[in-house]
Protein backbone atom coordinates (compact mmCIF):
# COMPACT_ATOMS: atom_id res chain seq x y z
CA UNK A 1 0.00 0.00 0.00
CA UNK A 2 1.47 3.86 -0.82
CA UNK A 3 2.38 5.65 1.78
CA UNK A 4 1.80 9.68 2.32
CA UNK A 5 5.76 9.39 1.66
CA UNK A 6 5.70 8.08 -1.66
CA UNK A 7 3.00 10.66 -2.38
CA UNK A 8 5.25 13.10 -1.34
CA UNK A 9 8.02 12.05 -3.86
CA UNK A 10 5.51 11.35 -6.44
CA UNK A 11 4.52 15.39 -5.74
CA UNK A 12 8.23 16.60 -5.24
CA UNK A 13 8.61 14.92 -9.13
CA UNK A 14 6.55 17.40 -10.78
CA UNK A 15 6.99 20.51 -8.34
CA UNK A 16 10.19 19.72 -6.59
CA UNK A 17 11.86 22.54 -8.89
CA UNK A 18 12.04 26.06 -8.37
CA UNK A 19 11.99 26.79 -12.36
CA UNK A 20 8.21 24.69 -12.63
CA UNK A 21 6.76 26.19 -9.50
CA UNK A 22 7.16 29.94 -10.81
CA UNK A 23 6.37 29.18 -14.43
CA UNK A 24 3.11 27.89 -13.03
CA UNK A 25 2.79 31.00 -10.88
CA UNK A 26 3.19 33.62 -13.72
CA UNK A 27 0.41 31.39 -15.39
CA UNK A 28 -1.78 31.33 -12.51
CA UNK A 29 -1.49 34.23 -11.52
CA UNK A 30 -0.23 36.69 -14.29
CA UNK A 31 -2.09 34.76 -17.22
CA UNK A 32 0.86 34.67 -19.07
CA UNK A 33 0.78 32.02 -21.48
CA UNK A 34 3.27 32.23 -24.32
CA UNK A 35 6.60 31.50 -24.37
CA UNK A 36 7.84 34.99 -24.88
CA UNK A 37 5.64 36.45 -22.01
CA UNK A 38 6.96 33.91 -19.32
CA UNK A 39 10.91 34.44 -20.60
CA UNK A 40 10.30 38.52 -20.77
CA UNK A 41 7.68 38.82 -17.53
CA UNK A 42 9.93 36.88 -15.43
CA UNK A 43 11.21 38.55 -12.01
CA UNK A 44 13.21 36.24 -11.90
CA UNK A 45 15.26 35.98 -15.30
CA UNK A 46 14.75 32.43 -15.97
CA UNK A 47 17.05 31.31 -19.23
CA UNK A 48 15.29 30.43 -22.58
CA UNK A 49 16.29 26.95 -22.23
CA UNK A 50 15.50 26.40 -18.88
CA UNK A 51 12.04 27.52 -19.67
CA UNK A 52 11.66 25.58 -22.78
CA UNK A 53 12.61 22.72 -20.68
CA UNK A 54 10.20 23.34 -18.06
CA UNK A 55 7.32 23.57 -20.22
CA UNK A 56 7.93 20.59 -21.83
CA UNK A 57 8.00 18.95 -18.29
CA UNK A 58 4.53 20.70 -17.38
CA UNK A 59 2.96 19.62 -21.04
CA UNK A 60 4.55 15.50 -20.48
CA UNK A 61 2.96 16.00 -16.26
CA UNK A 62 -0.04 16.54 -17.80
CA UNK A 63 -0.46 20.30 -16.07
CA UNK A 64 -0.66 21.77 -18.96
CA UNK A 65 -1.34 21.80 -22.88
CA UNK A 66 0.13 23.16 -25.59
CA UNK A 67 -2.05 24.68 -28.65
CA UNK A 68 -1.47 24.57 -31.95
CA UNK A 69 -0.10 28.18 -32.96
CA UNK A 70 -1.85 28.84 -36.25
CA UNK A 71 0.82 30.59 -38.87
CA UNK A 72 1.88 33.82 -37.46
CA UNK A 73 0.92 33.44 -33.95
CA UNK A 74 2.74 32.56 -30.46
CA UNK A 75 1.30 29.17 -29.46
CA UNK A 76 -0.48 29.32 -25.89
CA UNK A 77 -0.13 27.07 -22.98
CA UNK A 78 -3.21 26.43 -21.17
CA UNK A 79 -3.62 24.73 -17.78
CA UNK A 80 -5.53 21.50 -17.73
CA UNK A 81 -7.78 20.33 -14.54
CA UNK A 82 -4.26 18.79 -13.05
CA UNK A 83 -2.84 22.26 -13.23
CA UNK A 84 -5.42 24.12 -12.04
CA UNK A 85 -5.72 21.92 -8.83
CA UNK A 86 -2.35 22.70 -8.26
CA UNK A 87 -3.61 25.98 -7.16
CA UNK A 88 -4.08 25.49 -3.93
CA UNK A 89 -0.58 24.26 -3.72
CA UNK A 90 0.55 28.09 -4.55
CA UNK A 91 -1.63 29.26 -2.03
CA UNK A 92 -0.20 27.52 0.57
CA UNK A 93 3.29 27.78 -0.77
CA UNK A 94 2.55 32.08 -0.81
CA UNK A 95 1.24 32.24 2.48
CA UNK A 96 4.12 29.78 4.34
CA UNK A 97 6.20 32.08 2.13
CA UNK A 98 4.97 35.48 3.24
CA UNK A 99 4.91 34.52 7.09
CA UNK A 100 8.05 32.62 7.48
CA UNK A 101 10.30 33.92 4.67
CA UNK A 102 9.67 37.71 4.39
CA UNK A 103 5.71 38.51 4.03
CA UNK A 104 4.29 40.90 7.06
CA UNK A 105 3.99 37.85 9.65
CA UNK A 106 0.46 37.36 9.22
CA UNK A 107 0.60 34.23 6.50
CA UNK A 108 -1.22 35.90 4.35
CA UNK A 109 0.39 35.51 0.83
CA UNK A 110 2.15 38.55 -0.90
CA UNK A 111 0.61 38.04 -4.16
CA UNK A 112 -1.95 40.78 -4.65
CA UNK A 113 -4.09 38.34 -6.61
CA UNK A 114 -4.78 35.80 -3.95
CA UNK A 115 -5.48 38.57 -1.25
CA UNK A 116 -8.70 39.69 -3.62
CA UNK A 117 -9.78 36.49 -4.81
CA UNK A 118 -10.27 33.65 -2.61
CA UNK A 119 -9.19 30.37 -4.06
CA UNK A 120 -12.59 28.52 -5.20
CA UNK A 121 -13.18 31.68 -7.34
CA UNK A 122 -9.24 31.65 -8.74
CA UNK A 123 -10.18 28.34 -9.58
CA UNK A 124 -13.19 28.94 -11.09
CA UNK A 125 -12.13 31.72 -13.75
CA UNK A 126 -9.40 29.58 -14.37
CA UNK A 127 -11.46 26.49 -15.70
CA UNK A 128 -13.14 29.56 -17.62
CA UNK A 129 -10.25 30.79 -19.37
CA UNK A 130 -8.16 27.50 -19.71
CA UNK A 131 -10.26 24.21 -20.40
CA UNK A 132 -12.47 26.13 -22.90
CA UNK A 133 -9.35 26.56 -24.49
CA UNK A 134 -9.56 22.76 -24.77
CA UNK A 135 -7.42 21.37 -21.78
CA UNK A 136 -8.25 18.60 -20.10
Amino acid sequence: MDSASDHVAEGADVFGDRWTLLILRDIVFEDRRNFRALLLGSRERIASNILADRLVRLVEAGLLVRGEGRRGQRTTYSLTEAGIQSVPILYQLAAWGARWRGGDGDGRPLTAHTDDMPVDALIAELRSRHLSDGAT
